[in-house]
């Protein structure tokens, strides 16, 4: 029989039995977690919230070994306490173990107490920040990279952050910590900037984007999105994006002044063409009146003076026209050598006593072909330009060189293409245009000239002459250092003299015979074309409309060598009148005025009208005669 005071060798008490070691990876993250609780307290760690929120749960999951396995142990121990020994007892007092053991109520768990942590593994912490280190620059290399500018400001608009973008779009090299975001938004866009911060600060995250002028001389334009942050030391930020939409804008305004041009060019070519039935009938009648008012008579001078400033205003219509790249044009090959030549009388006058006129010509200089009374219109605007741009004196150059283009060059919006040029050079040493007004020079009625003093039409012109000729026109300018205006025309090949001869070839008598059909719903103009083909000796038909033009064709009655009809008419054009008549009369030619450019209406014909002759409104009686003379093989 055993000794009743033994027990047994299974049921020894918790307390005597050693506590079990925790596993190593558990000491380790609980290593980790008080390495990064110390170094966050110490401020050497700057980690998103989202970060921290996935290295504090790997911790937790990291830690649960420990814990359970204490709370196990806890639990042996205060199960071993409450089972006592068992006394020896005969067998007639052995009753089944469960019905004599009275359950003991549950005690209260002990406070488990912290082990002291083991000292902490130098090359598991070295190792632990250099993985930190690694994160925290991919994060500053993400952020530096990043093409859009990137700052965290607090509630007075201090920035505590900031990416490479933001030097660079701010202009200010990396100094702009610690000062006020606002600073670097233009005066008149701070007041909208303030009130966005203060809305995100307010958690309206849901917000359009803000767009504003950045402060300096570059004119950039920021687009500004945003969203507020969790309290960042114990104060609450706001995160800012800013994109450059700088050169979005431009091409927006761009787009913007190429529809503002074309519907003032629209504007302009629809004035032009009422303009030049108006001066058509001025000029006409005057050639009328000086046909009975020689020189000498006392109305003479008078009817002189109504004829020379109609066709100064001829000449206006034509820079509406020129503007609107709508003018006829009369190219010719020419020399620009004896162009400058004939014209440099005049703009000595032009430029007055105080400035000087250099003229520098290249040697074996091409030939260009362009209409000379545009041409010289478009120096003619320059060397003016330059003279009001040295009120002090000066020297205006004109030169003239040879240019070859080898590869596409980008002039404005447009690319001028590989080939021979002829260039002329006009140089002014004048006060020069900013850089803010060189991009609007070539708009229409843009001027820097005082009222009164310029119409803005100048340049608008030059650009529009140079390139319906197929030319470019280039600007370089430095202000107080003068402008040099290039203007690049193409080269050509052809012989002049067969231009030469025909501009030669005037025919004095102007008189001839045969049967014309004048179609032109403008009465003025109609009045003043039927007087002066009748007093050149032909029979003149009349009509003032399409319908009324088809019913003289159909009726046989007359036949008619030669029909000139205005393009532009009501219920029935031009181009649709001489078609129909052409199916009663195969062989009638015709000869086409209108105020519209030559150019335009050509492109708007069908490949059966080729052989159709043009006359440009405004045009004189001499003009007029002129043409027909030359249709009808005089």
């Amino acid at each position: 029989m055993t000794d009743q005071t033994s027990t047994p060798p299974d049921m020894t008490h918790g307390q005597d039995r050693p506590p079990s070691r925790p596993p190593m990876m558990a000491l380790a993250m609980a290593l980790l977690g008080i390495l990064l609780g110390l170094l966050l307290a110490a401020g050497q760690l700057d980690l998103s919230p989202e970060i921290l929120g996935v290295l504090f749960t790997a911790l937790f999951v990291g830690m649960l070994p420990v814990i359970f396995r204490r709370r196990g142990t806890a639990s042996m121990g205060r199960s071993a306490h409450t089972l006592p020994p068992i006394p020896e007892a005969t067998a007639a007092d052995i009753e089944p173990v469960e019905e004599r053991i009275e359950p003991e109520p549950e005690p209260a768990i002990p406070v488990a107490v912290q082990p002291e942590a083991p000292a902490a593994d130098p090359d598991l912490v070295a190792e632990l920040r250099q993985e930190i280190a690694h994160i925290r620059h991919n994060f500053e290399r993400f952020g530096n990279g990043a093409p859009i500018g990137i700052i965290i400001v607090t509630e007075d608009g201090s920035i505590i952050r900031a990416n490479g973008a933001v030097g660079r779009m701010f202009g200010s090299r990396g100094n702009e910590i610690g000062r006020n975001w606002i600073e670097f938004v233009d005066d008149k866009d701070r007041e909208s900037a303030l009130l966005r911060q203060t809305q995100m600060m307010e958690g309206n995250a849901a917000l359009e984007p803000v767009e504003v002028k950045l402060a300096g001389s570059a004119a950039r334009v920021a687009r500004i999105h945003g969203t507020w942050l969790d309290r960042i030391d114990d104060e609450r930020v706001v995160v800012l994006y800013f994109i450059d939409a700088t050169e979005q804008r431009s091409l927006e305004a761009q787009f913007a002044q190429s529809q503002k041009m074309q519907a003032v060019g629209q504007l302009a070519g629809g004035v032009a063409h009422d303009f030049n039935n108006l001066l058509t009938a001025m000029i006409g009648f005057s050639d009328l009146l000086l046909m009975r008012h020689p020189p000498g008579d006392p109305s003479y001078a008078d009817i002189v003076h109504i004829k020379q400033n109609a066709n100064r205003a001829a000449a206006l219509v034509r820079q509406l026209l020129a503007f609107s790249r709508r003018q006829t044009l009369r190219p010719k090959v020419l020399n620009l050598t004896d162009v400058l030549a004939d014209l440099s009388d005049l703009l000595r006058r032009l430029i007055g006593e105080h400035l000087n006129l250099r003229i520098v010509h290249d040697r074996d200089l091409g030939l260009v072909k362009v209409d000379q009374g545009q041409i010289e219109q478009v120096v003619t605007n320059l060397v003016v330009n330059a003279r009001d741009a040295m009120e002090s004196g000066g020297t205006v150059s004109l030169e003239t060189r040879n240019v070859r283009i080898d590869v596409p060059e980008p002039v404005g919006d447009e690319i001028m293409p590989v080939g021979d040029y002829v260039e002329i050079a006009v140089i002014d040493s004048g006060h020069g245009i900013s850089a803010e007004n060189i991009a609007k020079i070539f708009e229409p009625f843009f001027t820097t000239k005082e009222v009164g003093q310029g119409t803005g039409l100048g340049l608008a012109t030059v650009y529009g002459i140079v390139r319906q000729t197929g030319g470019y026109v280039l600007v370089e300018s430095k202000v107080d250092a003068g402008t040099t205006f290039r203007i690049l025309l193409p080269r050509v090949d052809e012989d002049p003299e067969a231009t030469r001869a025909t501009s030669r070839r005037a025919s004095v008598d102007l008189t001839g015979q045969g049967t014309i059909l004048l179609v032109e719903d403008e009465d003025a103009v109609r009045m003043f074309a039927v007087r002066a083909l009748r007093n050149k000796g032909y029979t003149v038909l009349e009509a003032d409309s399409g319908d009324t033009a088809l019913e003289i064709i159909s009726n046989g009655e007359h036949e008619i060598d030669l029909m000139v009809s205005d393009v532009v008419m009501p219920n029935m054009d031009g181009p649709t009148l001489i078609r129909r008549a052409r199916e009663v009369r195969p062989d009638i030619r015709a000869v086409f005025i209108s105020g519209y450019a030559e150019e335009a209406f050509r492109r708007s014909l069908g490949d059966d009208l080729t052989d159709v002759e043009f006359l440009a409104k405004p045009f004189s009686l001499k003009d007029l005669a002129a043409k027909v003379k030359e249709q009808l093989g005089g």
